[in-house]
């Protein structure tokens, strides 16, 4: 594993650890809809799901444009599209209120 390291450059390293923290940014919105459920006592989605969405997909547009892997970067382009959207939604929901 250490040779494998040995041989990337530093933009590829860079690369890995923007590709790395948007998986853990990513993966963690469920673990905060599974508690945010479980305090609400019901399945519920919390905002921050859809920035935690958000944040992690750009992170991986961004390495998978790096990798140049089109399905990685359409799957997150169109995801984040959607996450945006929620949010969109989830506002003027909010402001139509007040």
């Amino acid at each position: 594993m250490n040779d494998f390291f040995n041989e990337l450059t530093r933009i590829e390293i860079i690369f890995l650890v923007i590709g790395f923290t948007g998986q853990g940014l990513f993966a963690s919105r469920f673990i905060v809809q599974w508690l945010y459920s479980e305090k609400v006592g019901k399945s519920s989605i919390p905002v921050i799901f859809w920035y935690l969405s958000i944040f992690g997909g750009i992170g991986l547009l961004t390495y998978a444009i790096f990798r140049q892997d089109p399905v990685i970067i359409v799957g997150q382009t169109f995801g984040i599209f959607i996450y945006v959207r929620n949010l969109f939604l989830i506002y003027k929901k909010n402001n139509e209120k007040n």
